[in-house]
């Protein structure tokens, strides 16, 4: 993988730059919709090409390693050749979503035991055979296996489990030397930085991660329950040591005006399974601030759902997605997806040319507070 900085804007840290895999090119800024089981959620691949216009998308090696399972993936050529997307994929280890499984998972050097969540059965993930799997699952970019602790972790917790992050951190780096990919196309791994919101680790963490040299870092155990600013503060402690010639993934972020702030602090890199999961339930994001599309004012507008969107906006009227939701249709939910992860992706690719033009700071000021606002 490789990854060429572009342009970088005078008055912030925000930059565009080209990430090249063996499946294409990907623009930065850019935003990855989530598809957890080898699917964005409603949203056929083709949507995702054409309205979305979306570069890059994720898969979750826990769900995909539970079902559909490492021998329907391998014996399909690997997620590409399973789901038929040909552009770059990245998958996260799984870490975070074993996080999640508080109460049935256990912790040790070795890795971590779980449960599953679909049949109770019992299995577990160590640095060697997240990378093993994560070969299997066949993606661009995989993510090394760490723990992500809550974000209201005292310093000892935080301290110790940052520790085992690194330790683990070291075996999948030699996994992943010591192994090849499995269907004839490079993969990248990229590290992951913990620390909580405390910034003396946030650093010591960077350190380690920037000294592994990897194609690419990510910056992940933010967006965890910590406040808005504390996120910020941890982005620029942690965007001051990670090498500026290399893509920042910040994970599992989140709204627009997230995104333009973390873009403002030096980050490429973002997925969060808000676009879609706040459409399945009637939020639409606008640059005029959020709707909801049940509320009864939208019974008789019979405007585009988004005169500047994608076509699916233009094509269908506020009255007809209201409609959809009050008779509990499914299109409703594809079509607020649709139109999530297209504003998505417009706002990152808005904000990567006003980088280019280099007035981005001045842009962000004058669209922010609209973002945020309900219409």
């Amino acid at each position: 993988m490789k990854f060429e900085l572009q342009h970088t804007d005078s008055a912030s840290d925000a930059r565009t730059g080209i990430i090249t895999t063996d499946h294409g090119q990907i623009k930065t800024p850019i935003f990855m919709p989530v598809g957890t089981c080898g699917t964005v959620k409603g949203v056929h691949f083709e949507e995702l090409r054409k309205q979305v216009k979306a570069q890059i998308i994720l898969g979750n090696t826990y769900h995909l390693y539970l079902r559909p399972g490492l021998d329907v993936l391998r014996k399909a050529g690997g997620l590409h050749q399973f789901n038929t997307w040909d552009r770059p994929i990245l998958t996260d280890s799984g870490g975070f979503q074993v996080f999640s499984l508080t109460g049935i998972r256990k912790l040790t050097e070795a890795g971590c035991e779980f449960r599953s969540h679909i049949d109770g059965s019992k299995h577990i993930f160590t640095p060697e055979n997240v990378m093993d799997t994560e070969r299997v699952i066949g993606a661009d970019i995989m993510m090394a296996f760490d723990e992500c602790p809550p974000g209201n972790s005292d310093y000892n917790y935080a301290k110790k489990s940052l520790g085992l992050t690194q330790r683990w951190l070291d075996r999948c780096i030699k996994r992943f030397n010591e192994t090849e990919p499995l269907y004839g196309y490079q993969q990248s791994l990229f590290p992951i930085v913990q620390g909580c919101t405390y910034k003396d680790l946030r650093r010591e963490a960077a350190k380690f991660v920037a000294d592994k040299g990897a194609d690419g870092n990510a910056i992940g155990g933010l967006a965890v329950g910590e406040p808005t600013e504390v996120m910020y503060e941890m982005i620029e402690v942690v965007n001051e040591i990670l090498p500026k010639d290399k893509p920042r993934y910040l994970m599992g972020v989140g709204t627009p005006q997230n995104i333009l702030e973390a873009i403002e602090r030096g980050v490429d890199m973002f997925d969060c399974v808000m676009p879609t999961r706040n459409g399945r339930n009637a939020m639409l994001f606008t640059y005029n601030g959020t709707m909801n599309m049940r509320n009864k004012k939208w019974e008789d507008d019979f405007s585009p759902i988004d005169a500047d969107g994608c076509d699916i906006d233009r094509l269908h009227t506020k009255a007809y997605l209201h409609h959809l939701f009050k008779a509990q249709e499914l299109l409703a939910m594809q079509i607020a997806s649709i139109h999530n992860l297209a504003f998505y992706l417009r706002l990152v690719t808005d904000a990567r040319r006003h980088i280019e033009q280099g007035d981005f700071v001045q842009w962000k000021a004058g669209v922010i507070d609209n973002l945020s606002r309900r219409v």
